[in-house]
């Protein structure tokens, strides 16, 4: 391999790198709701502020972005140091999930959210559904034999009840 070559090769990696490093810590990046540049206003990548986006300006966006994921400064980013961003990103984006949340359910607006203002879920279905003698209940014997046709049918299709399978499901009425 030339030494062109070889410089050109690298330069390709550094710049993959540097994009994808600028994609990954962008609001919404690898993991996000957004991917790669679309999480990123014009204004942002236009760092000089000259009406236009260079690859000089990507680049240099994601070799500073790069940067913030190198936490110890070595010049690599280490498993740990990506887990750790992740990790950032992750805690943001459930902390704005959560005041989001809050923001909708909060009917006093004080801030904080009752029993009262919480979701109730329909369990009536359920019942229905479990209640094989029409006694508008579910007894031991009725809830056993839900158990087992749905462990059967997790065995065809990969689920099953809480306590016994992989599947999904739970309190708030999931499939039956």
């Amino acid at each position: 391999m030339t030494n062109q070559l070889k410089l050109s090769v690298l330069a390709i990696a550094v710049a993959g790198t540097a994009i994808a490093g600028a994609a990954y810590a962008a609001p919404g990046g690898y993991g996000g709701s957004q991917q790669g540049m679309g999480a990123l206003s014009f204004e942002e990548l236009d760092t000089n502020g000259d009406g236009v986006v260079t690859t000089d300006e990507i680049e240099a966006m994601g070799q500073a972005r790069f940067a913030e994921m190198d936490a110890n400064g070595d010049g690599v980013i280490s498993a740990e140091e990506v887990l750790a961003a992740m990790q950032d990103r992750a805690a943001e984006r459930m902390a704005s999930g959560v005041e989001r949340m809050i923001e909708r359910l909060d009917e006093n607006d004080d801030g904080v959210l009752s029993a009262e203002e919480l979701p109730q879920p329909d369990n009536s279905r359920m019942i229905e559904r479990l209640d094989e003698d029409g006694d508008g209940a579910i007894s031991a014997e009725e809830f056993e034999a839900a158990k087992d046709k749905r462990g059967k049918r997790a065995g065809k299709h990969g689920g099953g009840m809480r306590d016994g399978g992989k599947g999904h499901g739970g309190s708030y009425g999931g499939r039956g």
